[in-house]
């Protein structure tokens, strides 16, 4: 199969080509591993790949022989390396498969390989120290955004058409954004972190996916939601599969229009000209849209710290056990600065401070429960600025205590938090590119468990403004 065949199809193509005999599993992984060595050297997105294990794929499943990434966090697979991304990690073995991992080898997925995330997850580009910056396949000086920055840029480079991501302050949607893909958070509850990791930062962390199309995402939630028994969060599948949705109009919506985020940070006018745009093009699709300027209910810096603490205090057991397990030390000799900032500020956070930032999360939950009863959707900038450049979102970290680095990640990313706060479901579509060639990504937001009505308005903005055939300059399918 030449790559530039390979690189046109999204998964369930794929998927379709093998079901149809028109292709091999063998084949598919073949191709996946050639566009890894063709334009993995100039993004570093993909740390480590192996043989797929072919032998007991589905031809029947969704995704049947789908060369597939997961993140180097939130997810094992049995017999595989699993290092959160940090030198304290480095060489930990996985000895079972997580529930996600196995259903996603029930989805036929052909898992060959990691992708790269930051230190533990814990910002919003990817430079860890351990593997090195992860390059943006749209200009190689740029973040890829974070924490799934590896795999947004092994998808948008063609490596592979979907790649498993994790979600817990924009994780999904910030490097979908970068990357020029589409990227759906799912309500809490809907996909298993278990057994090992049954609340990812207190029920603010999600995982699923980032993809070329709108499709593939819906078609990975069908295919991994649902939770093992006794998980804290659950929340039920609906009557239809996500799939189906896709191809279903939205109807009329009533869609709220945030332009400044909840710190007061405007968008650039790259981005603040797309939301432009995207409002006119909704307003063209029969939908009802207002600018409002919501509230959060708090302050934007008792949000940051709230998050801090539940945050923070979160990383002090997952630290720990990576040092046990190790035989490490930490210290900066294993930990990045600002990882370490935030394990000493999590040593530092009270049962009693904790209970409040929690409290702190329930009044947000309750702010937007009232904002989603009047409104479907609310429509964001994923991000208020186009992509960084490598280096300066570390800029000084060994400057910051704990509170101060989860502060610079909010205000890189203000608008994502929320959804993870309050469990919502969120997307990110590739609806705009700038001037200079960067793609620029609009946040949709909505009320608890509708997902169904985000996937129903994706599949009607992509059909209307198709973004499937962009290509960054870093692209397998050149060759």
């Amino acid at each position: 199969m030449q790559l530039h065949e390979y690189a046109s199809f999204d998964g369930l193509g794929l998927a379709q080509l093998m079901r149809d005999g028109a292709v091999s599993a063998a084949e598919l992984h073949d191709a996946a591993m050639r566009a890894c060595a063709t334009v993995n050297p100039h993004i570093n997105a993909v740390v480590e790949v192996w043989p797929a294990d072919l032998s007991a794929i589905d031809h029947a499943a969704p995704f049947a022989g789908v060369p597939f990434l997961i993140k180097d966090v939130a997810v094992t697979m049995a017999g595989q390396r699993s290092e959160a991304g940090s030198r304290l990690g480095a060489g930990h073995v996985a000895t079972l498969d997580s529930h996600l991992m196995t259903q996603f080898r029930a989805a036929g997925l052909a898992t060959f390989g990691r992708t790269s995330t930051p230190e533990m997850a814990f910002a919003t580009t990817t430079e860890p120290v351990l593997y090195g910056a992860t390059r943006n396949p749209w200009n190689l000086n740029l973040s890829a955004g974070g924490s799934s920055g590896g795999a947004a840029a092994a998808v948008a480079a063609g490596i592979v058409p979907l790649a498993h991501a994790t979600d817990a302050a924009g994780s999904i949607r910030v490097p979908a954004a970068s990357t020029g893909l589409f990227g759906l958070k799912p309500s809490r509850g809907r996909v298993s972190n278990g057994p090992a990791m049954d609340e990812i930062f207190s029920g603010l962390g999600v995982q699923l996916g980032v993809s070329r199309t709108v499709r593939d995402s819906a078609a990975l939630l069908d295919c991994v939601q649902g939770v093992l028994p006794g998980e804290p969060y659950v929340t039920a599948a609906p009557g239809h599969s996500w799939l189906s949705q896709v191809s279903v109009a939205p109807g009329t919506l009533r869609i709220a229009v945030q332009r400044a985020a909840c710190n007061g940070a405007q968008p650039v006018p790259a981005i603040d000209a797309t939301l432009n745009a995207t409002v006119r093009l909704l307003e063209s699709l029969g939908h009802h849209v207002e600018e409002v300027s919501p509230a959060l209910g708090v302050s934007w810096e008792a949000f940051v710290h709230a998050n801090a603490s539940i945050w923070c205090a979160n990383l002090v057991p997952w630290i720990d056990a990576l040092a046990q397990e190790s035989g490490r030390a930490v210290s900066l000799d294993t930990l990045e600065a600002a990882t370490l900032a935030c394990y000493r500020h999590g040593q530092t956070v009270s049962a009693i401070a904790f209970v409040a930032a929690l409290d702190v999360r329930n009044m947000v939950t309750r702010q937007a429960g009232a904002l989603f009863g009047q409104y479907d959707v609310l429509l964001t900038p994923t991000l208020p600025d186009l992509p960084w450049q490598l280096g300066r979102y570390g800029e000084k970290e060994e400057q910051l205590d704990g509170l101060g680095w989860t502060a610079r990640l909010f205000e890189h990313s203000p608008y994502t938090p929320l959804a993870n706060v309050a469990g919502l479901p969120a997307m990110s579509v590739p609806l705009g590119m700038s001037d200079d060639g960067l793609p620029i990504g609009m946040q949709f937001m909505a009320g608890y468990a509708n997902d169904g009505i985000l996937l129903r308005l994706a599949g009607q903005l992509e059909r209307a403004t198709p973004w499937g055939q962009r290509r960054p300059p870093v692209w397998a399918g050149k060759v």
